[in-house]
């Protein structure tokens, strides 16, 4: 899970150099899709067995090995992914992710990342109260990203893990075809 969340990040910062890069953005979409397959079934992410790690310069201290004492909040999100289909190159959508604080403390976002720019998280910015409810909008510009596109947009809160994941997908088709 480790190697996966690595072999991940670094995927995630060449695709942050080159978004524009519609061949890039096309290994990172099939890469995305393995990790989270390997993720889903349990098992680790290798694309050499016989590699050694690679270490990531991440500004970002690393999450405690264990889970933190004390109440906690936590994501229950009525969904996780969301396929907005077949859209025409150019399209600009967006879907609303609804969650419920469940945990036992106040909920803080402090982050949420795209794997490219063009795919936008709107996130509240406020401390969500236990037993309330919350919304992450996730704007996808479809310009220039023919094909099969899959984005991960990655929250960071003060809960346990202390990242979550949202997909979206979509298959973006020139006008005309």
């Amino acid at each position: 899970m480790k190697i996966a969340k690595i072999f991940l990040g670094v995927i995630v910062a060449a695709g942050l150099a080159s978004c524009g890069n519609s061949d890039m953005e096309s290994r990172i979409t099939k890469l995305e899709g393995r990790v989270a397959a390997l993720e889903g079934k349990g098992g680790v992410a290798r694309a050499n067995p016989t590699a050694q790690p690679v270490a990531v310069n991440n500004p970002t201290p690393a999450a405690p090995a264990e889970k933190p004492d004390g109440p906690l909040p936590g994501f229950t999100f009525t969904e996780e992914s969301h396929d907005f289909g077949t859209i025409k190159d150019g399209d600009v959508v967006e879907h609303v992710f609804t969650f419920v604080n469940e945990g036992e403390a106040p909920l803080i976002i402090s982050d949420a990342k795209a794997t490219c720019g063009c795919t936008v998280p709107d996130w509240p910015r406020q401390p969500i109260a236990v037993g309330e409810k919350g919304e992450i909008k996730v704007r996808f510009n479809s310009k220039n990203k023919p094909g099969v596109q899959n984005k991960t947009v990655t929250l960071t809160a003060n809960t346990w893990p202390t990242t979550k994941r949202l997909n979206i997908k979509a298959n973006v088709v020139k006008e005309g075809e």
